[in-house]
């Protein structure tokens, strides 16, 4: 086997999962971007404030979890804070800025969420069987150390 091209068939599954991926994806962040007004990013910024820093991170931390650049991050939370989702203190030493969410942007995420359990399980999760399942958890499985390795 030839390490340096793809079959026909390789090609073909790799653009079928891809595909499937993102129009998944797609639909539920857009029927909840719609139904809350939050976007995709919104969400995943505001749940790791809560998820990985009890409401509050270091802006570098940020980017380290989202894998964005510094200025993606900066000048999107800027968008965020004038939107009262999150503040941004810089610290008292001057060696970074922590971000928090506020109580406007808590509630929000609170009012996310289960619209959000509700897409997933429309577009997703109401689709597979439980065979269906063991076998994305096996394959997710195979792949989770190659996402952290980088």
């Amino acid at each position: 086997m030839n390490k340096d091209t793809l079959s026909t068939d390789e090609m073909k599954i790799w653009w079928m999962w891809k595909n499937s991926f993102e129009n998944i994806f797609g639909k539920i962040a857009k029927d909840t971007a719609k139904q809350t007004g939050l976007s995709e990013n919104d969400f995943g910024i505001l749940d790791r404030l809560i998820n990985h820093g009890q409401g509050e991170l270091r802006q570098q931390k940020l980017v380290d979890l989202l894998g964005w650049t510094k200025s993606r991050l900066s000048h999107y939370l800027m968008r965020m804070e004038r939107r009262g989702l999150i503040q941004r203190k810089s610290l008292d030493h001057g060696n970074g800025i922590n971000v928090v969410i506020t109580s406007f942007g808590k509630k929000e995420l609170d009012n996310l969420r289960p619209v959000l359990a509700k897409e997933i399980r429309k577009h997703f999760l109401d689709k597979l069987t439980k065979q269906d399942i063991d076998s994305i958890t096996k394959l997710a499985k195979k792949t989770e150390n190659d996402l952290h390795d980088k």
